[in-house]
């Protein structure tokens, strides 16, 4: 029943847009048969009026002197039965007051034409179809002004038994031609619905979980396509429900992964707990005494300088701790651009130097121009950090070195110090947040922990990597970032 009803849907679609076809073309051939015939006889009438002005205008001029109307009452009969002769149609000539002066065919049937006849007499071409006929009416003009009215009566019979028969061929065609497309559409619907049957039927089966051993049909067009498809699904049905053991495993590992990150948030939580204590404590510490001894001017100013040294500190471990924790949700805020790595080392070189001076420390440096594809404001945090921890952690009279260079389509960055070190035990967790190889040491410099977690994650947002150097004296990074968005990052180099 189904595929009854799809045949003679798409059969009497095809049978519509062919109707549609034949009415719109025979709508616009009869339109154009209709608008050349109208053309011609125009063409033929306007050739007629001016023969007759023409002949008329000859006759005046050749004549003994007389005034145009009494002229043309005259000589109006001679003048249409002459132009009857000569043009084959009836002729009526009026004068300017509209009173009939000659008619060819005196015995014929006469119309009433007096509205027609007023246009005319005011130099105007007018037109009055009367039943086969047409009647142009059309001024007479004299040698200086108008003279009467010429009447033409054209026959139309040729013109409509033309057009009907064009018409009629039309109505014929038309007829013929959607019967045989509807039998015509039939018929090749009918293979095809029947091949749309046979591919329902093997959705069904799918349905009931009787998956497909080979595609239903085996054709080479579309449907031949769909059953490839279904096919195609019932395949990957089946492997998906066969994956399902699988995939339960995978969520298990999902769910223990959970855990171990929540685990982790809450030793995070743990841990800058502890780390916001300590300071906390010990302004809490000063501030008593201050309470206590109000009047000890050393005292005092010795409690302002810690609680502001540990206040910074306090400061500073709130800022990382945010933006570790914004790494993971505010991607947008990442808008990397074409930046000059020597342009900005040279800045920020120039705006620690005061700090570096204060720890008796000495930049020096080696740069090239290179331009890499990065967030600014990211790439200055990684910089800073790692200026800061060159700065904080090196030895009295010590020194900084920072260089670049480019290999193949990374560009490399390498910070150097003459500072403590980092001892070997300390170098796999250095990159692990709150971690700090001296603790006292860090507190004393105004270090949290948290620098060097978020230096390795501004890195895997840039697609680089920090790598920890082995060096004789002191401690050295290198920094690598993809040259551009395309470039292969270290892994990916041969």
């Amino acid at each position: 029943m189904t595929a009854v009803s799809i045949k003679l849907k798409f059969s009497l679609f095809l049978a519509v847009l062919l109707l549609l076809t034949v009415v719109v073309l025979s709508v616009f051939v009869l339109k154009g048969i209709k608008d050349h015939q109208q053309v011609r006889i125009e063409k033929e009438l306007l050739q007629q009026t001016r023969l007759a002005n023409l002949s008329i205008k000859q006759a005046y001029l050749t004549s003994p002197p007389i005034d145009d109307q009494p002229f043309l009452r005259s000589r109006g009969q001679q003048f249409s039965m002459d132009l009857a002769v000569y043009s084959g149609l009836h002729v009526v000539l009026y004068d300017n007051s509209g009173k009939k002066v000659g008619d060819s065919a005196p015995l014929s049937s006469s119309y009433e034409v007096d509205n027609a006849l007023s246009f005319a007499l005011k130099g105007k071409i007018a037109y009055q179809r009367e039943g086969n006929s047409l009647l142009y009416l059309t001024p007479l003009q004299g040698p200086g002004k108008q003279m009467g009215v010429l009447q033409f009566q054209y026959p139309l019979v040729n013109d409509i038994r033309f057009y009907d028969t064009i018409a009629g061929l039309f109505l014929i065609t038309g007829a013929a031609v959607l019967a045989a497309s509807f039998i015509l559409g039939y018929l090749y619907f009918s293979r095809a619905t029947s091949a749309i049957v046979t591919l329902n039927h093997a959705a069904e089966r799918i349905r009931k979980g009787q998956f497909l051993m080979a595609p239903p049909l085996k054709r080479k067009d579309e449907l031949g396509q769909l059953s490839q498809s279904i096919f195609y699904m019932s395949t990957e049905i089946r492997k998906s429900m066969e994956a399902m053991k699988d995939e339960d495993r995978k969520l298990r590992q999902a769910v223990v992964k959970l855990q171990q990150l929540e685990r982790q948030q809450k030793q995070f939580i743990g841990n800058i707990s502890h780390e916001f204590k300590t300071p906390l404590t010990s302004i809490k510490a000063y501030s008593d005494l201050m309470e206590l001894y109000p009047e000890e001017d050393a005292l005092r100013n010795d409690a302002v300088h810690h609680i502001k040294l540990e206040t910074d500190r306090l400061t500073d471990m709130v800022e990382k701790a945010l933006r570790l924790t914004a790494l993971e949700k505010y991607d947008f805020e990442f808008q990397p651009e074409q930046i000059r790595i020597r342009d900005i080392l040279l800045d920020l070189i120039s705006r620690m130097r005061a700090k570096a001076e204060r720890f008796d420390v000495v930049i020096d440096h080696r740069l090239e121009e290179i331009s890499i594809w990065a967030d600014r404001e990211s790439f200055v945090h990684i910089l800073v950090n790692l200026l800061d921890n060159a700065i904080k952690y090196n030895v009295p009279g010590g020194r900084i070195h920072i260089s670049n260079r480019m290999e193949g389509y990374l560009a490399i960055i390498e910070i150097e110090n003459t500072g403590v070190g980092i001892p070997e035990e300390a170098r796999d967790k250095i990159f692990e947040p709150f971690f700090t190889v001296n603790r006292d040491r860090s507190r004393q410099r105004g270090g949290t922990g948290l620098g060097l977690a978020l230096v390795k994650q501004l890195m895997e947002k840039h697609n680089g990597t920090i790598e920890l150097l082995d060096s004789a004296i002191g401690t050295a990074f290198r920094l690598i970032f993809p040259v551009s968005p395309t470039s292969p990052n270290k892994e990916e180099l041969p």
